[in-house]
């Protein structure tokens, strides 16, 4: 099995490593990763000026763009063959509820399912990261149970968090739906030394709800959380409803 292993926290954060490290006990691993943080890139793509890739002594493709752009790169220019599946992660930090929206981590395992690979997005809710490598049994665990079943609908990939507690007292995997996430206090306004105002986006007070098969509820809960996606936006319950809007010009 031949996987294509990428991030949004860049080539050298210890996450990816993590998961390639996992990656390679179920079969070969080529890293293409972006050159520095892309947190909160979401599905962006570089239009506006051409991109670079390098690859260093390890073998790993170094992109200078967004996870995005690092699978197009990767399936298009740099793989001599398809990847069989696309694992991107392990992100430093949560992504659940509407970070899934925000996330250059899961929005790199979105691209794949859009190109027809299938696809996993792992992320670690703790603050803690230098503590990753002993995640790599229970990650590997969890991709192989999911890879085993081949039957998944197309345009479909999975969103797994990892919860903040050591790999030993993990309870066990629960199958979630996404909860919802609050911000407060999220945006700072100031002057800076030349007393000009800014605005700095980021940072905050989250605040979760959702019911108790959502992904926060397991993870506060000490569960592995896996939520199937897909990519398929529509309302299907309000469309009969909208149709009898009549709407027209």
């Amino acid at each position: 099995m031949e996987f294509l292993c990428t991030n949004d926290d860049g080539y050298l954060a210890k996450g990816i490593r993590v998961l390639a490290e996992a990656a390679r006990s179920l079969g070969s691993v080529t890293m293409v990763a972006p050159d520095r943080e892309q947190s909160a890139t979401s599905h962006s793509l570089t239009l506006h000026h051409p991109l670079r890739a390098r690859r260093d002594a390890n073998g790993t493709w170094i992109v200078d763009g967004t996870p995005t752009d690092c699978v197009l790169l990767a399936v298009h220019e740099l793989l001599e063959c398809n990847p069989d599946v696309c694992v991107s992660g392990i992100n430093h930090g949560s992504n659940m509820g509407e970070d899934v929206l925000y996330s250059g981590t899961v929005a790199a395992a979105m691209e794949a399912t859009v190109m027809g690979i299938p696809a996993i997005a792992v992320s670690y809710t703790g603050d803690r990261h230098d503590n990753l490598e002993g995640w790599v049994p229970v990650v590997r665990s969890v991709l192989e149970g999911i890879l085993a079943h081949e039957n998944v609908p197309s345009g479909t990939f999975f969103n797994v968090n990892l919860p903040a507690v050591t790999p030993p007292d993990v309870h066990g995997v629960k199958v979630t739906s996404l909860g919802r996430r609050r911000y407060s206090e999220s945006i700072t306004r100031a002057r800076d030394p030349s007393g000009r105002e800014y605005f700095w986006i980021g940072g905050g007070v989250a605040a979760w709800e959702g019911t108790n098969e959502s992904d926060f509820h397991a993870v506060e809960d000490g569960y592995v959380s896996v939520t199937p996606l897909h990519l398929d936006l529509t309302n299907y319950e309000l469309l009969e409803e909208v149709r009898g809007w009549k709407l027209a010009l």
